[in-house]
């Protein structure tokens, strides 16, 4: 199976902190975690952002380990990959009025999808962050968007060109 890895943001704009940190992980000879996503999930996700467009958006993500795959990844079978996402709506009105999130369930959704529709392509005071965030800006392609941990450090998304399995409820 064939992984595009997406060099996203690369020439978005960056801090002389990222390069710094670019270039001590190459003398070091160790290279930035790895994010993956499905191919689809990027589609739908890019899709959402332009549609939504002027509003940002903040969405709850959700991985598959790769053994769960029918296709053979090569991948450590415990490499989680980003497959799904979880409706912003669901469980609204009980977040608005108790606090609790329904729209996810209870340890899922270490990662989030945000938008910033005026920029800048990096994380912010205002964003809410998760153990890995992908981060999208206009004009909503491939190569604007990019994944970061939750202390706004570049991270490398690997996108995968395969299905995830198939649930059933």
């Amino acid at each position: 199976m064939t992984h595009n890895t997406n060099s996203a943001g690369n020439d978005a704009p960056h801090s002389n902190r990222d390069e710094r940190e670019t270039s001590a992980e190459r003398a070091s000879g160790s290279e930035p975690p790895r994010v993956h996503i499905t191919r689809g999930l990027v589609d739908v996700l890019l899709e959402l952002a332009e549609e939504n467009e002027p509003q940002s958006m903040n969405v709850v993500l959700d991985a598959t380990a790769a053994e769960s795959f029918e296709a053979s990844l090569d991948l450590d079978p415990e490499t989680p990959i980003l497959t799904h996402f979880y409706l912003p709506s669901a469980g609204k009105s009980v977040r608005n009025v108790f606090g609790v999130d329904l729209g996810t369930p209870a340890g899922r959704g270490r990662a989030r999808f945000l938008t910033h529709p005026q920029g800048p392509f990096r994380l912010t005071e205002r964003d809410d962050f998760a153990a890995v965030v992908l981060l999208a800006v206009p004009p909503w392609e491939d190569d604007t968007l990019g994944a970061f941990d939750r202390s706004g450090r570049k991270l490398e998304l690997v996108v995968v060109d395969a299905e995830p399995p198939v649930e059933e409820l």
